[in-house]
């Protein structure tokens, strides 16, 4: 894998596993112009997990063309974030688990109805798992922050 920018490998794992927005992921669309979603993710093993509904737009997608190209951004002072490119594959039988991996992670409690309303369409969840190839931290901290 690729690391470019001003984060260590450790530092760009560390800031995905404390951050708590979606993933914004850009797919390969049918003709031929990316098309975006944005999903909440999970780290794990150097890979990003997302779970969506099978016949969504990003899983029909991503079943016809992986390649892909993401970010995990802060949109408030200092910005700071990765962007990426990788391949993003589907695993049905993990879709379940980490769909109530992710409501603990982004809404822990806090959106029963949310949860509910997302847990009911458990048979056709499908599981995304992004595996980068390359990664770019970038940090205005330095330049934002008043001293």
């Amino acid at each position: 894998m690729t690391i470019k920018g001003p984060w260590s490998q450790q530092q760009i794992t560390q800031f995905f596993e404390e951050v708590r927005v979606p993933l914004r992921i850009a797919c390969n669309g049918l003709s031929g112009n990316p098309v975006l979603a944005s999903l909440w993710y999970l780290p794990e093993d150097g890979r990003l997990w997302c779970a969506t509904q099978s016949q969504s737009s990003a899983a029909r997608l991503i079943a016809q063309d992986g390649r892909c190209a993401f970010e995990v951004s802060l949109e408030t002072i200092p910005y700071r974030g990765v962007r990426g490119q990788g391949s993003a594959t589907l695993d049905p039988s993990r879709g379940e688990e980490v769909l109530r991996r992710l409501i603990d992670r982004y809404i822990a409690g806090t959106a029963p109805q949310l949860a509910q309303t997302l847990l009911q369409r458990l048979d056709t969840e499908t599981a995304i798992v992004i595996t980068p190839d390359t990664l770019v931290a970038w940090d205005f901290t330095e330049r934002m922050i008043e001293r």
